[in-house]
């Protein structure tokens, strides 16, 4: 009994002293292992972060799967198109891209779709440029314009109306005031508006309407109230743009029709700019009575943009309603006799 004791006395003490040396001996190596374990991590992190790259270490779960469409939410950005304007009809024709810079608009033969404004203006320099349908686009219109609301609305008119293959766009522009328009004039472009983003403008003051193009007027507008014309001047107008289907008068008198083979029609828009008068029906005009400080309120032809205008209306215009007397027997408006001396002198 005694050397069993003795013998188990010498095992514990032996085994203890070998355990006390093991220790000391792990702790480097786990101090080691630790410390590899966290660069590791940090070296992971600081990847992910300068390279936008997933984690190695990221674990899968359910809250990195795609949501569904019906659930996810459209991430408004801080773009002209997402902050200036909403879709107003065919909301899956129309997209937004580039951060909210650039608009495209669809016709096909399910839908067409359309834009707007969201502030309305009265008075105002609106700039827009625009890329119309590529290709064979007979029967399609793709407008842009600006118009109040009711039945003796006031609209001023840019309208694009499609062309077959080779044949040129037709640019057709109007004017109604207190709802009556009839104001027509038509240009072909002196360039392919397919191929490429163009400027078209409209400035609108108390005094005249005038059209341009790439900076070139092409029409002109003046107030002849002072003789029994109305002009648009006291409703607020929203802008608005849009493609659709007119095979039954856009292109050489409906005589041609929509190909609907080559749909869907795009027509793209960017570069918005509004130097305008912002409207609201419980302040009024953003624009101080009577302003000076901004050009275009009381900008007019000088003799260089007249000189353009004149070369825009001999060589490009191809329609003009004051020379129509198949439509009009009776003489047109009384504004056209300014118009007539325009002719003349051109």
């Amino acid at each position: 009994m005694g050397l069993l004791s003795s013998s188990s006395s010498r095992l514990s003490t032996s085994h203890l002293t070998r355990s006390r040396s093991i220790v000391p001996s792990c702790i480097p190596f786990l101090a080691f292992l630790s410390v590899s374990i966290f660069l590791l991590y940090q070296v992971d992190v600081y990847i992910a972060r300068t390279r936008k790259g997933p984690r190695r270490y990221q674990p899968t779960s359910y809250l990195l799967t795609p949501i569904p469409d019906e659930v996810q939410s459209r991430v408004i950005t801080n773009g002209t198109f997402d902050r200036l304007f909403e879709i107003t009809w065919g909301d899956d024709h129309a997209d937004i891209h580039e951060e909210g810079e650039l608009l495209t608009l669809r016709l096909d033969k399910r839908s067409g779709s359309g834009f707007r404004s969201k502030d309305e203006y009265l008075f105002g320099k609106i700039d827009m440029q625009l890329k119309l349908v590529e290709g064979n686009s007979a029967g399609t219109v793709t407008a842009y314009y600006l118009s109040s609301e009711g039945d003796f609305h006031d609209e001023i008119d840019f309208e694009f109306l499609g062309n077959t293959s080779g044949d040129p766009y037709t640019l057709h522009t109007n004017v109604y005031s207190q709802g009556k328009g009839n104001r027509e004039q038509q240009f072909f472009l002196w360039f392919d508006p397919t191929a490429d983003f163009h400027t078209y403008t409209i400035i609108w003051n108390p005094q005249r309407i005038l059209f341009y193009v790439d900076e070139i007027p092409i029409r002109e507008f003046t107030n002849n109230e002072a003789i029994g014309v109305p002009f648009p001047n006291t409703q607020p107008m929203r802008i608005h743009s849009s493609i659709w289907n007119a095979e039954e008068w856009a292109t050489k008198g409906g005589r041609v029709k929509t190909d609907w083979s080559r749909a869907p029609f795009t027509a793209a828009y960017r570069n918005f700019n509004a130097d305008a008068c912002i409207w609201s029906s419980l302040k009024g005009s953003s624009c101080p009575l009577n302003s000076t400080k901004r050009s275009w309120f009381r900008e007019k032809l000088n003799t260089a943009a007249v000189r353009k205008l004149k070369w825009a209306q001999k060589y490009h215009r191809v329609y003009n309603y004051c020379s129509d007397k198949w439509r009009f027997p009776e003489g047109p408006g009384l504004e056209c006799k300014f118009v007539y001396i325009l002719d003349k002198i051109t």
